[in-house]
């Protein structure tokens, strides 16, 4: 079901992605069509799941992540490395993990992390096309991934994984309810 989808979209867009194409403008187009792939593959995915609460939750966490995003654009107005205006944070970058980090709550890591990989793609393309300084996409990323995280609730309530660390180990736990 959800596999089968998943390979073909994620092969796609690894090849537009050649490396002997990787100018400013290629990034930028990269990350623009990317900004509008991720969350449209998100749809589609619950789409195809026939999950009606994950709808809701994905249209919430985009639009928590959106409007969290123009509210600092505006209220920050920090220059752009080409020039322009409201640079902080990466709007682009934002969505892209938003959309990525529901797949990955909602989902799991198996769907969720080939589109949290494209979504690092998306905010790196946003520094090399010089749209956005590197902290500017990391709040970005914070936003989205913290907004999908926030406001998903995994699909299988009965299987959880979850893990923590310090400086002196990690842990990862895995607790299923029968």
């Amino acid at each position: 079901m959800m596999k089968t989808f998943v390979l073909p979209a994620m092969m796609t867009a690894l090849s537009i992605a050649s490396p002997a194409a990787a100018g400013d403008q290629f990034w930028k187009s990269f990350a623009d069509v990317g900004a509008v792939a991720l969350p449209a593959a998100a749809y589609a995915i619950t789409l195809n799941e026939h999950d009606k609460n994950g709808l809701y939750q994905l249209t919430e966490t985009g639009f928590v992540a959106v409007t969290a995003t123009m509210a600092l654009k505006y209220g920050v107005n920090s220059e752009r490395p080409n020039g322009g205006d409201h640079s902080f944070p990466s709007g682009h970058t934002a969505v892209a993990f938003a959309s990525a980090g529901y797949l990955h709550a909602r989902y799991g890591w198996k769907t969720g992390l080939p589109f949290e990989i494209l979504a690092a793609t998306i905010g790196f393309a946003r520094v090399q096309s010089k749209d956005h300084h590197w902290y500017d996409v990391v709040a970005g990323a914070a936003i989205g991934e913290g907004s999908a995280f926030l406001l998903t609730t995994r699909l299988n309530e009965n299987v959880r994984v979850s893990a923590a660390g310090d400086t002196t180990g990690g842990l990862i736990s895995l607790s299923a309810r029968f």
